[in-house]
């Protein structure tokens, strides 16, 4: 039940729409960290575009100027491959205007003073540039304060970090709101979680079942059924008495997967497991593959994807859902021979009328490869946020943020 009010809770923090921007200083953080290649080629802007409605909405009501402020990367230091330089151009093509970089928070003094007419928008040079932002000093938080008279926090992807400039910076503020990214993003996980369409059904996929043990235990009372696929559900199919050969299995875990399909039973949430798999003996040659039933994996394999009866039956699961919920990738999907598992269940998700969440991070990216993007109900900008979220924490951004 806490889980539910923590959502809503998070849900009655204002938003920018709550409150007048007119000729004030608006600093608006942001999310721009997105991948680039070799080239510093922006390879998937969709964190950008996500961001433009609010900067559009500040710049649409008068705000005197708009300082946006991100990370990129984890930089060591001043390393320049972690510039914000090098997504400038792009900002400044979707917003369809020009924008001035200023490359200490110095710089963006001087830049206020000196841009003239309202609605000035500057970026500002890489946040963890600064040693303060990840401890969250108060000496980096207050300088942030000093550039603004309103705090925007519109950064979902690290809104689960108490950052200075995501929580430290709203202490030294007087008005300190959500932006219309965030408020989209807590809205849709209270459309999945607090009242949602019946049955409920959670994917949950990845490596590791050491990273959703909190998520499988505390939604277990909101969902009817789930499916456990990737590398996760060797675990489970090892807890269920199969020999998994070279799969990769957290040994430690078995027993604690033994529980949770004991507790699930108890509490009647039915969970699927694959039936065949996909399996190879070289993951990176991988000249043999084979299909068998799970419990029959040939020795010197491991499991890399499920098999075409699991595809079939986790889509028909997919069928008979009414709200999905979706973290983590069923198969090295990276691989062309392993994401048939993936790409599968992405078809089947986008096939149905139901409303689908999409936690961030591999997900999304897997779904993009699919070709599903459009598809989905929802895709959260955010996968350590969207998962502590459905673990059922309160995010430390929302926390600082003025409530209705």
């Amino acid at each position: 039940m806490n889980k539910i009010a923590g959502i809503e809770t998070m849900q009655g923090v204002k938003s920018v729409r709550d409150i007048d921007v007119a000729n004030k200083r608006v600093l608006v953080r942001v999310d721009f960290n997105v991948p680039l290649d070799e080239d510093f080629n922006i390879s998937d802007d969709t964190r950008i575009r996500e961001a433009l409605p609010t900067i559009n909405y500040c710049i649409d009501n008068g705000a005197k100027n708009i300082t946006l402020v991100s990370h990129l990367g984890r930089p060591k230091g001043r390393s320049s491959e972690f510039s914000l330089k090098h997504i400038l151009k792009r900002v400044e093509r979707l917003l369809g205007r020009d924008v001035a970089f200023a490359d200490s928070i110095e710089s963006v003094k001087t830049l206020q003073n000196t841009l003239t007419g309202s609605n000035s928008v500057i970026l500002l040079e890489n946040i963890r540039y600064y040693d303060g932002e990840e401890k969250n000093s108060d000496e980096l938080s207050a300088k942030l304060g000093e550039l603004c008279d309103v705090y925007v926090n519109d950064a979902f992807g690290t809104s689960h970090r108490a950052h200075a400039s995501t929580y430290g910076v709203a202490k030294f503020v007087k008005e300190k709101v959500a932006g219309l990214l965030l408020k989209k993003e807590i809205d849709s996980f209270a459309k999945a979680l607090a009242n949602p369409l019946k049955p409920v059904l959670l994917i949950v996929g990845g490596s590791k079942v050491s990273s959703k043990l909190t998520l499988l235990y505390n939604i277990l009372d909101s969902i009817d059924k789930i499916v456990i696929g990737g590398a996760m559900s060797n675990t489970f199919l090892k807890a269920r008495g199969f020999d998994m050969q070279k799969s990769l299995v957290e040994d430690d875990l078995v027993s604690e997967a033994r529980k949770i399909l004991d507790t699930a039973k108890q509490k009647g949430v039915k969970i699927y497991l694959p039936v065949d798999v996909v399996s190879t003996d070289d993951i990176k040659k991988h000249e043999h593959i084979k299909i068998t039933p799970a419990q029959d994996i040939p020795d010197g394999y491991m499991a890399v994807d499920m098999g075409p009866a699991t595809s079939k039956l986790f889509s028909e699961v997919v069928r008979d859902s009414q709200t999905i919920i979706w973290n983590g990738p069923l198969g090295i999907y990276e691989i062309g021979a392993f994401s048939r598992g993936t790409f599968s269940l992405a078809h089947a998700v986008s096939d149905t009328y139901a409303f689908s969440l999409i936690g961030g991070g591999d997900t999304a990216d897997a779904i993009d490869k699919a070709g599903e993007r459009d598809n989905m109900s929802f895709i959260s900008t955010g996968g350590g946020a969207s998962l502590e979220l459905l673990e059922g924490e309160v995010l430390p951004a929302f926390e600082v943020l003025d409530k209705k």
